[in-house]
Formats: structure tokens, sequence, C-alpha cells
């Protein structure tokens, strides 16, 4: 029985076929002898059984030692059991075999689609193992599905192709100014008769190009949206159409530099158009599209995500006033001057704002005027409407930071912090308060501010109607001028 077990314990996979053979079995056997071979050499008994002796006559017995058995494979276990004399085992058909293949590829291939569509392992597999269920708390870090889009979206080419069309690039042109200005007579005060300003002298009264900027055509009719500052001091516009050999001569119909938003009207019809969308339904990291003329390299096209909503900025014009946005996108698609006015697009191709602004002191901050303010005035602008304007604080006088060499101009301290006075509006607030030109500001009801930034921004968290004691410096003289906010809708002018 030791032998027998130690037979049964070979490892399974491996065949007795490589084992040296027994000399004993090179002896010539008797026709006689009762042993037989199977197929497979090993004789047709239990192993390690001795054979029964047989006595015949005239016959020498040989004894012989036992022959190993040759097994395909061992079996674990168990005692060996002889199959010689069974009948062969029923042959399956081809056909069976290949049914059953297509049961097996039938179940397991709807397993797997079931197990995709319920998400049944994946959460474990990346480590997200169910946790108890929290009923009350709103779920904050539920599984990012990445099968999809896990690159740059592979339709912005398609994007490009239906909406280029529908982008439009504004010039403006203005006169020439004519003699000089109150800023050349103001500096000239100062720095004497070598004064020369930078603007030239030649073509005075003539049409001379002064910005360009983009738009898109938002009907057919030909009504083009854009920014206000793209057209403001235009004393003509002129658009360039995709396809056209000649551009057109825009009418404005209407703006608002609160909003910074204006209306063109081009004669023509079926024109390409682009459509507006939902700016409130993009979330923060959705991709988006912006096309325009940046710095004249008319339809480039810029990719990014939304990177933020509801931003607000100051920015100051070219009037030396400031403009302040509210409700803005933010993004990191590249915009440039001259992408101001044209399209910032969603995947679907709507617009979802207008391209507006730019950080200059950083790289891919770039500001977008919504759809959601837009389509709340359009129809005004489109009628040239009065748009309803909550009431904005004002006083009536355009300001700017002092510094050492104005300083020194009017004779007063150089170190001396506040807000020159450049100009006074005709009847405002400040006209009515006797605040006048070359006048510094250091100060508001007892606070002194030491920059018209700050002093604008005190002055905008006042209410319309409000007295506020100013301390001005008028040469060498310290006076307080009590002056009542007013409303800058009033006025169509920047603060």
């Amino acid at each position: 029985m030791e032998d027998d077990n130690k037979k049964s314990e070979q490892p399974q996979g491996f065949t007795y076929g490589d084992e040296p053979r027994n000399d004993s079995f090179s002896e010539t056997r008797k026709e006689t002898e009762p042993y037989t071979f199977g197929p497979f050499g090993a004789p047709s008994r239990p192993y390690g059984e001795e054979p029964a002796r047989q006595e015949a006559p005239g016959v020498v017995e040989i004894s012989t030692p036992a022959a190993k058995e040759y097994r395909p494979f061992t079996v674990s276990g168990g005692t060996v059991k002889s199959d010689w004399g069974a009948k062969p085992p029923r042959r399956t058909s081809f056909l069976a075999v290949f049914a059953s293949f297509l049961a097996g590829v039938v179940v397991v291939g709807s397993l797997m689609f079931v197990a995709d569509r319920q998400n049944w392992f994946s959460g474990e597999l990346f480590g997200n193992a169910p946790q108890a269920v929290n009923t009350t708390a709103k779920p904050v870090n539920s599984p990012v599905g990445n099968s999809e889009d896990v690159v740059r979206p592979n339709n912005i080419a398609k994007i490009f192709e239906q909406a280029s069309p529908a982008v439009v690039k504004i010039e403006t042109f203005a006169k020439a100014r004519q003699g000089t200005t109150w800023e050349d007579e103001f500096f000239r005060q100062f720095f004497g008769d070598n004064y020369r300003s930078n603007r030239s002298d030649e073509g005075q009264g003539d049409l001379q190009e002064s910005g360009m900027g983009s738009g898109f055509l938002f009907d057919s009719t030909g009504y083009i949206l854009t920014n206000q500052h793209v057209i403001d001091g235009a004393d003509e516009i002129k658009v360039a159409v995709e396809g056209r050999d000649e551009p057109y001569t825009a009418k404005l119909l209407g703006t608002s530099p609160e909003l910074d938003l204006a209306v063109l009207k081009i004669e023509g019809s079926d024109f390409p158009t682009l459509k507006l969308g939902d700016s409130s339904s993009m979330n923060m990291g959705d991709w988006v599209v912006a096309i325009g003329n940046p710095v004249g390299f008319e339809h480039t096209i810029t990719v990014g995500v939304l990177s933020s909503n509801e931003r607000e900025i100051t920015i100051q014009d070219n009037n030396g006033g400031t403009r302040k946005y509210q409700h803005l996108l933010q993004t990191d698609a590249s915009i440039n001057p001259g992408n101001s006015g044209g399209p910032l697009l969603n995947l679907n191709g709507e617009v979802i704002g207008i391209n507006t602004a730019v950080s200059t002191q950083a790289q891919g901050i770039g500001f977008a005027i919504p759809t959601s303010t837009i389509t709340e005035v359009l129809e005004n602008l489109k009628t040239n409407t009065k748009i309803p304007q909550k009431p904005v604080p004002f006083i009536g006088a355009t300001l700017m930071t002092i510094n050492e060499e104005i300083a020194q101009q009017l004779g007063i301290d150089k170190d001396t912090k506040g807000s020159f006075v450049r100009e006074v509006i005709f009847n405002s607030p400040s006209y009515r308060g006797d605040l006048r030109q070359y006048d510094v500001i250091t100060g508001m009801d007892g606070t002194a501010y030491k920059n018209n930034e700050e002093l604008i921004a005190a002055i905008q968290k006042k209410e319309v109607g409000d007295k506020v004691t100013l301390d001005v410096l008028r040469g060498d003289k310290k006076i307080e001028i009590v002056v009542e906010i007013g409303d800058r809708n009033e006025f169509n002018v920047q603060q």
C-alpha cells in the first residue's frame, strides 16, 4: 500500500513514459504467460497486486518482477481503476460542441453588457468600494466617469466649419482731431511749448482707421452683436463678412456702455447666423471655443474650458473712465486684442458669451459676457430703446491718481496722495458743488483715499441722493466741498 500511495501522488499533467525501463522487461515471454498488455503497456490488474501463479506441464516457471503500470496521468487520493474491456466513450458531435460554444458566447456577452451598464465592478476596481449611504447629506465624492471625452473633443473642426461664416470682422474709422484739445493745453502748461502730442496733424478731418474687433450675426437679415467698446467713438463702421467681396457699412442701432454691448445692422439677407445658447447650463471645466480676429488674424479659433463664472472686474477705458463688469464667464481659451465682440461657443456650436477682456498680468485668463445678460437686453438694443438700468452713484468728475510730476507742476507737496480732477462734467453734481478742474481730492467724509480707484469705489458704495464732503487741495489751500451723489445713467458717461 505504501507503493500505491507514492504512485498516486505523482504530479497531475505528467506521464510515466519518461521513466527508464526495467531491464527485466527485456526477457522474452512465452505465449502461455498469463499477462496481457493494454494500450499503455500496463498489465490488466490493480497496481501492485502480485500475479497469480499457474502450473502448466512442461513449462518452466519464470519469476518476473511486477511490471510498472504505464498511465497517462495520476489520480490523487484513490485506487486506480482498470477500464480495460469497457465500452469506448461516445464521441460528442461537432454540432453539439458548436452549439455549446455559441450558448457560452451569448451568456458571457450578456453578462458583460449588463455589468458594464450597471457598473457592477468599476467602483471596487478603482478602490471606491460601496459605503453606507447617508440619506441626509449631499453626495460630494461620487466617482468621475471618464469613459468618454478623455481627450480634447474631436468635433472642434466641425464647430469651426459651421460657426466661422457667421463671425465678422469689424473695423472702425474716425475723423482726425483738429487743432488742440484740453489735454494738449493742460500738459503744455506743465511742459511748455516744447510739448508735442503723439497725435499727427496730417489728414485732419479725414477718416482714419481707429480700431478693429469682432462680432457675429445672430439674425439672417443682418443683425450683428459686438462689444460697445469695439465701436466706441467711431464715425464709420465697416463689417467684413466671410465669402463677400466687399465690406458692408454698418448702422449702429443700440448700445449699452454699462453692459458693453452693441447691435449693428448691415443691409442684406440670408446671412449665416449663430444661435444664442444658455450660459447658465455650463459647468466649470466644460469645453469652450472662441472665434475672432486677434491682432488682425482673421477667423482664428482657440479652445479652452470654462474656468469660472460670476466674475467681477474693473477696467479703465480709453476715455480715462472705468468700466465695471459683473457676472462674467472666465475662460483659458486664448483671447487677444481683436477677439473682443467675437463669440464664445459651447460644443453644440451655440453662443454662450461674447469675448470681452483679457488679463494682461497673466496667461489664460480671459472674460466673456454671458448670454444670460445679453438676452435680457437684446430686443432693447435691436430697437434702440432705453434699457432699464439700476442707479449708479456718480459725482460727475473724471479722476486720475496724482503723481510726483503733476504735484510738482501744481506747486504742492510731491508726496501728496489723492485724485487729480482732469475734467468736471457740465451740470453734474461736482459742477453744482463747485468742484473744479485741477483740484486734488485727498479724502471723503474724513477718510483719506490715496488713489482714484479707492475714491471711486467709495463713491459707488453711496446711494443716489446722499451728500458727501470732499477734502480738496486747490493750489496751496485746503477746502471742503459738499457734493450730492447723482445717477451716472442720467449723463450717459463713465465714472
